[in-house]
C-alpha cells in the first residue's frame, strides 16, 4: 500500500481515495472509502484501453456478468461506471493477504486440513463464477485471498476484456492471457477454453498451497520451458498426502474431459459439511496464521482519509472536467506486467494489501492481466451497470467524478 502521488486522483465517482494498492496491465487500483464509510478497491482503467471501443464493449459486458456472481466466496463487484471517459469499477475489499503471501512470505505450506477447506471454498467460488457465464482463466495464489472465514477469489471475468486488444487470446503485447505457472494445457496450446480450465488451475493452486512449490516447476528455465512441461509432463506432487495428491493429480489431467467436476471435487475434499454460506464453520487455519491475520486487520482500521491536497502537499484547487479526466488518465498510464495490491513484501511480516506482481517461480508476461484487488461492501448502482434486483429501488447516486489531485 502506497500513499497517493502527484498523478493520482483524489476521488473516483462517489469514492474518496485513501492509498494506491497497485498497478497492472489494465490500470491502477486504489484503496477507497465511500461517502457512507465503506472501504472498497477501485480500479481505474488505462486511458489507452478506454479509447478502444472493442475493449470498452468487452469491459462493459464482463462487469455486467461479474455483478451477477454471488459474494459468498468471491469479492463482489459493487459499483462501476463503464461509460465514463475513463471507466472504473469498485469491488469489495477483503481484509486478508493473498495465498501467495501466506505460503511464500509468511506461514509456509498449509496443513492438509487447511488445503481441503481451501479446495472446497475455491470449488464453491468457481461454481458461482461459472453459473454467471464466466470462466476465471487466471486462478492462481495471488488471486486467492485468505481470511479467517475462508478463501475468497478475486479478479474473475473483468481481466478478460484485455483479450480484445489482440486476437486468439493474445494481449496487445502478444503475451498469452494467464500466468505461466498456473495455466492449463489448452490455454498454452490456444485451444478452446471451457470451465475445465479452471479445474486445472485449481489443481495447481492446491499443489502450491500444500507444498510451497509449483507442480510443473519454476520458470527459472524460461516461460516456454515451463509451458512445455505443463503440456507434456506429469506434475511433481512429492510431499503431498497421498489422498490429497490423488485429487490434485486428477485436476491436473491433460485432457479437460478427464478432470473431475466441481461437484466431484467438493465431495472428495471431505469438507463439504464444514463450509457453507461463504465461510468455514470451524477454524480452518493454523493458530499462528489466525493471529497474524488479526494483527494485520487492525492496520486497516488505522487508515485515515487523506486531507484535501495531501497527495501532493499542496491545497486542492478547482479543476475543469477536462483537467480532472486528464489527471486521472495519467494515473493509469504506462503500467505493464502483473500487478495489483501494492508494495511488495519487505522485511518482517508483509502488510496487506500486498504485491501481486511478485509470484514465486512465475514471471507473468508483460501486458498480462493484473490480479486485481477486489475487497468489502459498497453502495451505488452506476450508469451502464446491471440494474438492482427486482423489487429493490435503485439507490441514489452522485454524478460520476474523477477529481485530480490539483
Amino acid at each position: 500500500m502506497e500513499k497517493l502521488g502527484a498523478g493520482d486522483p483524489q476521488r473516483i465517482g462517489a469514492y474518496r481515495l485513501l492509498a494506491r494498492l497497485g498497478a497492472g496491465g489494465m490500470g491502477n487500483v486504489y484503496l477507497a472509502r465511500s461517502d457512507r464509510g465503506r472501504t472498497v478497491a477501485v480500479k481505474l482503467v488505462r486511458r489507452e484501453l478506454a479509447e478502444r471501443e472493442e475493449f470498452r464493449a468487452r469491459f462493459r459486458q464482463e462487469v455486467r456478468a461479474a455483478r451477477q456472481v454471488g459474494g459468498h466466496w468471491t469479492a463482489p463487484v459493487l459499483d462501476a461506471d463503464t461509460e465514463a471517459v475513463v471507466p472504473w469499477v469498485a469491488t469489495g475489499y477483503v481484509a486478508g493477504p493473498t495465498l501467495q503471501t501466506v505460503v511464500s512470505h509468511g506461514h509456509g505450506a498449509l496443513p492438509e486440513r487447511s488445503v481441503r477447506v481451501l479446495a472446497a471454498g475455491l470449488a464453491h467460488a468457481l461454481q458461482d463464477i461459472h453459473a454467471a457465464g464466466l470462466i476465471h482463466r487466471d486462478l492462481k495464489p495471488s488471486n486467492v485471498l485468505v481470511t479467517i472465514d475462508g478463501p475468497r477469489v478475486i479478479d474473475f471475468g473483468i481481466a478478460r476484456a484485455l483479450e480484445t486488444i489482440g486476437g486468439d487470446g493474445l494481449t496487445r503485447t502478444g503475451a498469452l492471457v494467464g500466468s505461466p505457472g498456473f495455466m492449463a494445457p489448452e490455454q498454452v496450446r490456444g485451444d478452446r477454453i471451457t470451465p475445465a480450465c479452471d479445474v486445472f488451475c485449481l489443481g495447481s493452486v492446491l499443489a502450491y498451497a500444500a507444498t510451497g512449490a509449483l507442480p510443473f516447476g519454476a520458470a527459472g528455465s524460461g516461460a516456454h520451458a515451463l509451458m512445455f512441461r505443463i503440456v507434456q509432463e506429469d506434475p511433481d506432487l512429492n510431499g503431498m498426502p497421498e489422498e490429497l495428491a490423488d485429487l490434485v493429480r486428477d485436476c491436473l489431467r491433460k485432457d479437460p474431459a478427464a478432470r473431475p467436476t466441481l461437484a466431484q471435487i467438493l465431495q472428495r475434499t471431505g469438507a463439504e459439511d464444514t463450509v457453507a454460506d461463504g465461510r468455514s464453520r470451524d477454524p480452518w487455519l493454523p493458530g499462528t496464521l489466525v493471529a497474524q491475520l488479526g494483527r494485520q486487520a487492525v492496520r486497516l482500521l488505522d487508515t485515515e482519509d487523506p486531507e484535501e491536497g495531501a497527495a501532493t502537499g499542496n491545497p486542492a484547487r478547482p479543476q475543469t472536467p477536462a483537467q480532472a479526466v486528464e489527471d486521472a488518465a495519467g494515473a493509469g498510464g504506462g503500467v505493464s506486467g502483473a500487478g495489483g495490491h501494492g508494495a511488495g513484501p519487505g522485511g518482517g511480516a508483509p502488510a496487506f494489501p500486498v504485491d501481486l506482481a511478485k509470484q514465486p517461480g512465475t514471471a507473468a508476461p508483460a501486458g498480462a492481466p493484473e490480479a486485481s484487488p477486489e475487497h468489502a461492501p459498497a453502495s451505488d448502482t452506476p450508469d451502464g451497470a446491471a440494474p438492482p434486483p427486482p423489487g429493490q429501488p435503485a439507490p441514489d447516486r452522485k454524478p460520476t467524478q474523477v477529481v485530480g489531485p490539483g
